[in-house]
């Protein structure tokens, strides 16, 4: 009988992937691999929603693996990825990846081989001064814009189009290899009704501001990471920094972090859904679901992909 060669767990921010594939990994014998972009950064916990507590025994990968203040990215997360599967799997354990990065989750499904783009000073420089818009303008000529990830901020939006611009000049490099789709992956959505969800992300960012998020964003900030790196991550990143850099007030800060949070888990909705269109089974699993009841739907698709 076909085994899945690795389970998947996803679904959008605050609808609890962490604990259940915790459970998943418990049930099977696992370790986790995480699938979240902003995760693999030392000393950004909260912000990040690491939640470390919850993995209790279970061993994770791709967490805490590079410095706050560095650029990870898609070509490293693929790379790290399968160097992590393949050592789990070697050492007869089951790869349980867990997050809602779905570009990486469906990148990964699709067994893309990205080539690392280099900087390009020049480049660089003749678009340092351009606003946001000009630079959108420049990327939206050059590629179709899914999502705004690529556009929320400067920086992000040169890195994107110096990244169109060596696929241009290297279109072998664009192509690369052929992909090998990863056929026997196993992928579990956690469903999370949208009152629900944002219920819950309400509750999560009072819950992490009042465990210190701010003081993870000056701590970072004095150890000489620039506001400016720290904005480039984003969303708690973004808005916790231009507070404390007072540009932002407090009420200001939440009021603005809040929406874009419940912005962000509606994109990632769109992403999956667009990845059932691609033709991407994910079997939905609703979050409220008891302890037992999950483990036992889990394994009953387990049971239902060997037939």
């Amino acid at each position: 009988m076909k085994k899945p060669s690795v389970l998947i767990v996803t679904g959008p921010t605050a609808s609890g992937k962490t604990r259940r594939a915790v459970e998943i990994a418990k049930l099977l014998d696992g370790e986790i691999v995480s699938a979240d972009s902003r995760q693999i950064y030392r000393d950004m916990d909260l912000g990040t929603g690491k939640d470390i507590e919850e993995y209790g025994n279970i061993p994770y990968h791709l967490i805490d693996i590079a410095p706050a203040g560095t650029k990870y990215n898609l070509f490293r997360f693929l790379d790290d990825a399968q160097t992590a599967v393949e050592d789990i799997k070697q050492r007869g354990k089951m790869p349980i990846m867990c997050g809602g990065t779905g570009l990486y989750v469906e990148s990964y499904l699709k067994g893309l081989k990205l080539p690392e783009v280099p900087e390009n000073t020049a480049l660089r420089e003749s678009l340092t001064g351009k606003s946001l818009d000009e630079l959108t303008e420049i990327l939206a000529s050059m590629k179709t814009l899914h999502n705004s990830t690529d556009v929320d901020s400067a920086k992000r939006a040169i890195r994107a189009i110096e990244i169109q611009t060596y696929y241009a000049d290297h279109p072998e490099a664009a192509s690369g290899a052929v992909p090998s789709p990863i056929s026997d992956a196993l992928v579990i959505g956690i469903a999370i009704d949208r009152d629900a969800r944002r219920q819950r992300i309400t509750q999560r960012l009072k819950a992490r501001l009042d465990n210190g998020m701010l003081d993870e964003i000056r701590s970072l900030l004095n150890s000489g990471i620039s506001p400016d790196d720290l904005i480039y991550y984003g969303l708690e990143y973004k808005y916790l920094t231009l507070h404390v850099i007072g540009e932002l007030t407090y009420d200001e800060m939440f009021e603005k972090l809040e929406m874009e949070i419940h912005r962000f888990a509606k994109r990632q909705m769109t992403w999956f859904r667009g990845m059932e269109r691609r033709g991407f089974k994910i079997n939905w699993l609703d979050y409220d679901l008891s302890d037992e009841e999950f483990e036992q739907s889990v394994m009953q698709l387990i049971n239902d992909f060997e037939k």
